[in-house]
């Protein structure tokens, strides 16, 4: 999917965002950073990469959500020395050998590395087949807005960080994580038969149970009951089995 990328400058600007972002923004020493923006009630509004660049930090974000990410960043600026502002820089992708300057994809080793310079695309690699390997959400198709970012998993990928100050939407994120059992959230399953993404999932009894997301051959990503969620689950005609985590 198309990239945008945004230069955050200023002497405030790692500050800035560690008090808005999920993720310890002292990652940022060790290469590419993982992290989400969410509403004060805990919900998703964006996902995205950081990276120190040449003096700023620069915000690498799906270029359809990114307005609305640049929109709120603004609003949390106030006196804050922190300017934002679009970037010429572009990013290419891949998961053969790493060209130099490349950084690793913090979420997962599958997910290969991220190159920042004057190229954009990738290197022809079925990204949807590793997503769905690794059960890895995608802006759009499984992050959508009001979602949040434990049931999509982003703790598992680096994306939320237990241990760092306060950040917008903290406190109902730790309240899912300490006290109470993730009900629903992203699991993958196993298709037998035709099934496009956006079918419903029942339960071998017929309850709702779930929603395709992503299919790559004969798996896919999908939002799941886990109360409901087993074997012999029915998408249409196909039958789907839940594949439990190890």
């Amino acid at each position: 999917m198309p990239r945008a990328i945004h230069a955050i400058i200023g002497s405030d600007a790692e500050h800035f965002l560690q008090g808005l972002i999920t993720t310890d923004i002292a990652g940022l020493d060790k290469g590419l950073l993982y992290a989400a923006l969410l509403t004060p009630q805990g919900k998703y509004i964006a996902d995205f990469f950081l990276l120190r660049h040449g003096g700023s930090v620069l915000v690498d974000v799906d270029a359809e959500i990114a307005p609305t990410l640049v929109q709120r960043l603004n609003m949390y600026k106030l006196r804050s020395d922190v300017r934002i502002s679009e970037s010429d820089v572009q990013v290419f992708r891949g998961t053969g050998p790493a060209p130099d300057g490349a950084l690793a994809d913090p979420r997962h080793p599958a997910m290969g590395w991220r190159l920042y310079g004057t190229r954009s695309g990738d290197d022809g690699t079925d990204w949807e087949a590793i997503r769905v390997a690794h059960c890895i959400p995608e802006t759009g198709i499984e992050l959508t807005p009001d979602s949040f970012v434990l049931e999509a998993g982003l703790d598992r990928l680096g994306g939320v960080d237990f241990r760092k100050g306060c950040y917008v939407g903290q406190e109902v994120t730790a309240r899912m994580r300490h006290k109470t059992k993730l009900r629903k959230g992203l699991g993958t399953v196993s298709i037998d038969g035709d099934a496009a993404p956006g079918t419903p999932i029942t339960s071998s009894d017929e309850k709702q149970a779930g929603t395709l997301c992503t299919r790559s051959g004969d798996r896919a990503i999908a939002y799941l009951r886990f109360d409901r969620a087993g074997p012999n689950m029915h998408a249409g005609d196909a039958t789907v089995h839940y594949i439990r985590p190890e």
